[in-house]
């Protein structure tokens, strides 16, 4: 058997505590069963936004007769798209093995646990005091073996479609949706209710279920009864909820209908570690499962299945692990944006979750029209929400809509870290007319209303 100090499983995120592991002397063992890198360089956050880059560029011709300019675009070449970002995931896996040093031993095998401090990889068995799980998650197998998911996009094999339907009303649909839409590949959405972006505040996903439908078409209230395919054209029968039913083809057939963890293969029931009924593994504050050193990270716990958030965990992680640190860690606020036309960014409460949990709060809404920046856009939904406690001025829920919503979103969030107080967001000095000016508006508004509540009371 094969002893190191510290085994990570999984290359993702983790890999950067392997490779300042190994700096720092540790005998380390990395076990990975796909490429290097994880999910967000390979198949997610990176290669997706890179498509969207494209999507912002067509998006800003196509729209470009509210500038009052006649414009055309003659010819997208989707393919050569493609070919770009298939050559930058093609460099993610070599990059990420040339991280470490001699300190740190690569395996590329599924990792399964024989006991608490035993993993079994490629038939070898593997110990060590302190083990990292960051296993992440995969998409939701679609009912239909020969439909996608957003893992067989990243990298799109053979041609890219003409035309492709897409399940699924959250953040990633949404964002596929909205590139092949914007690059001129015939897109449908089917949503099962009314709702797409359901988990952001209600006044913006309505803003953009109105702005967003104006370009993808999207069937709500819409499931697939049965699906056929002739070898190059999915026949899709839709049923609508009046239980109507109508055919649809497309070429591709793609599902973002959610994730599952990727514990299934690890063998937990050979160890004393919790798992919940999705396959979730259980933690402490410290990232410390219930075995006495052995941590997850990401999205292997579900808490918050967003990169950055697995970026900080990791980070704390190795600070225990390194350093020997003792204080928990909990996240004060988790941010997240949805970089799709329109853009969303979001901290905290919405204001139904505010409701729901009874919290007391003054909400205000402003557009952003105020800033000079905002009206050259020439348009008119981008908009600030904000909920506040009107007992500190705490900001409680802060959500945008517009362009480079997900970039102004951190000034909030500076604040909020540093002293959240809606009222410094009101006071500090703006560059003007910058488009960041378009949220001096909505802080005014804000404090003005937590006075009135007070004043009321």
């Amino acid at each position: 058997m094969l002893e190191y100090d510290i085994i990570v499983i999984g290359a993702g995120r983790a890999s950067n505590l392997a490779r300042n592991s190994g700096k720092a002397g540790k005998k380390v063992a990395i076990i990975e069963k796909d490429k290097f890198g994880g999910t967000c360089p390979n198949k997610g956050c990176v290669p997706s936004k890179l498509l969207i880059g494209y999507a912002e560029v067509a998006r800003n011709i196509q729209e470009a007769s509210r500038h009052f300019i006649d414009t055309t675009i003659n010819h997208i070449d989707v393919q050569k798209i493609f070919e770009e970002t298939n050559a930058h995931i093609e460099k993610v896996d070599p990059a990420y093995r040339a991280k470490f040093n001699e300190n740190v031993t690569t395996y590329t095998g599924v990792a399964s646990f024989v006991s608490n401090y035993v993993v079994e990889v490629n038939g070898e068995q593997l110990t060590a005091p302190k083990i990292v799980i960051a296993t992440g998650t995969r998409p939701v197998a679609p009912p239909d073996e020969r439909a996608w998911t957003s893992d067989d996009i990243f990298p799109l094999q053979g041609t890219p479609p003409k035309s492709i339907t897409i399940v699924g009303g959250g953040f990633i649909a949404c964002e596929l949706a909205n590139f092949f839409d914007a690059v001129g590949v015939e897109t449908k959405l089917l949503v099962r209710d009314q709702k797409i972006l359901g988990n952001e505040d209600e006044e913006i996903a309505a803003i953009f279920k109105e702005q967003f439908t104006k370009h993808v078409d999207v069937a709500f209230d819409t499931s697939i009864k049965a699906i056929a395919h002739d070898g190059e054209i999915f026949t899709l029968t839709l049923e609508n909820k009046n239980g109507e039913q109508t055919e649809h083809t497309s070429q591709a057939l793609l599902y973002a209908i959610g994730r599952v963890a990727n514990t299934d293969t690890l063998k937990l029931e050979n160890t004393d570690i919790q798992v919940t009924k999705r396959g979730f593994i259980g933690r402490d504050e410290n990232f410390q499962t219930a075995v006495e050193g052995v941590y997850v990270v990401g999205d292997a716990s579900g808490e918050h299945m967003l990169q950055h958030a697995a970026a900080m965990e990791v980070n704390h992680v190795q600070k225990v692990l390194l350093s020997g640190t003792q204080e928990p860690y909990t996240f004060k606020y988790m941010p997240h944006a949805v970089f799709t036309h329109p853009e969303v960014a979001s901290v905290g409460l919405t204001e139904q979750k505010a409701k729901e949990q009874g919290v007391e709060y003054v909400a205000i809404s402003k557009g952003w029209l105020a800033s000079a920046k905002a009206q050259s856009l020439r348009i008119d939904y981008a908009r600030t929400k904000i909920l506040v406690d009107p007992n500190t001025y705490a900001i409680l829920g802060f959500h945008l809509i517009g362009p480079q919503s997900a970039t102004m979103m951190h000034q909030v969030l500076s604040i909020m870290h540093l002293d959240n107080d809606i009222r410094h967001l009101k006071e500090m000095l703006y560059i003007h007319p910058a488009l960041s000016e378009a949220l001096l508006p909505a802080a005014v508004k804000a404090v003005s209303a937590v006075k009135a509540y007070n004043k009321a009371d």
